[in-house]
């Protein structure tokens, strides 16, 4: 291990996800020689133009960084090609990288994949993990083919998920889960020790990316699906419903025992610290909640601000 050589790196990633993972690589025996991440884009309520979590924890490190509109061009090409790097490493990167690409570093591309493989293929695993109700989930390092998250395993690591965890809180487990696992698997491979297992296909489960429709909270599912629709769509896009034509941000709730013969939607108890909501199976206690334009609330504070009264039928839209 020690007699192994370092490695010329280049970074390719993007959200707070991938910081994690540039660090682990900085502190590293291996070279980190730039970081390609998306353009600086406008964010927040002023939409001002802002860099990624990525280039602001490069720029940090005194470290070039790429953005390229698209990795697709010549000229990008040829600067990937520039830089001699041995290998790449991709986190959450947000463009689909070319099989010329894939081929430019002698020892290819490996990426951290918030899932266990080849469970949750695509865009938003930790989320629809928590959708679905996993008791379980975890990373995957892995090296990077043209079908998207394919790739023969190189290292695994299982994470147990929280029954109240949201994705923001699960996530930020796992990208330093990730980040201490591939530092792992990239001395693996400089000491050419990595063994990597091909994916079972037959296995293969996909993760969608989220679009805002995914939020409209259906009331006839289970009380216990819905609870993970909300933490599985916390920090975006979020879970709503609406009481009118007021259109409420659902945050944080919890699964109550009982039932309820009364429609699903339909407002149980609005008092003090409860706000209890039927379902097509059980009751939801809503725990914290926002009207739109206004910030998160807890329930008491909430319902003294604007009152809803017990039979209200809560709707997926206004």
């Amino acid at each position: 291990m020690v007699d192994a050589p370092a490695l010329r790196v280049v970074f390719f990633g993007t959200p707070s996800f991938a910081v994690p993972t540039l660090k682990a690589l900085l502190a590293s025996r291996h070279a980190v020689v730039a970081a390609v991440t998306q353009p600086d884009r406008p964010r927040g309520r002023g939409q001002k133009l802002s860099a990624s979590p990525v280039k602001e924890a490069a720029l940090a490190a005194a470290l070039p960084v790429l953005q390229p509109e698209s990795v697709k061009t010549a000229q990008f090409t040829a600067e990937l090609a520039a830089l001699e790097a041995d290998i790449a490493v991709v986190a959450a990167y947000g463009q689909i990288l070319t099989e010329r690409l894939l081929s430019i570093p002698p020892l290819g591309m490996i990426n951290v994949h918030a899932s266990l493989l080849p469970r949750y293929r695509g865009a938003a695993p930790v989320h629809r993990a928590i959708i679905d109700g996993e008791a379980t989930t975890g990373v995957t390092i892995m090296r990077m083919v043209k079908a998207l998250d394919a790739g023969p395993m190189i290292a695994v690591e299982s994470v147990s998920i929280g029954q109240d965890e949201t994705s923001v809180e699960l996530e930020d487990r796992l990208s330093r889960v990730g980040a201490a696992l591939l530092a792992r698997s990239l001395d693996g491979i400089a000491a050419n020790r990595a063994h990597e297992i091909p994916q079972d296909d037959m296995a293969a489960t996909y993760a969608p990316r989220l679009t805002k429709g995914d939020g409209r909270i259906d009331w006839s599912r289970p009380a216990v699906h819905i609870h993970n629709v909300i933490r599985g769509l916390h920090p975006w896009p979020h879970a709503v419903t609406f009481a009118g034509t007021d259109r409420l941000i659902l945050h944080r709730s919890r699964p109550a025992a009982g039932s309820s013969t009364k429609t699903p939607g339909t407002v149980l108890a609005a008092s003090g610290d409860q706000l209890a909501v039927a379902t097509g199976e059980g009751t939801l206690d809503l725990v914290e909640i926002q009207v739109e334009g206004k910030r998160p609330m807890q329930t008491r504070e909430f319902l003294a601000g604007r009152p809803i009264a017990v039979g209200t039928l809560l709707q997926p839209q206004a």
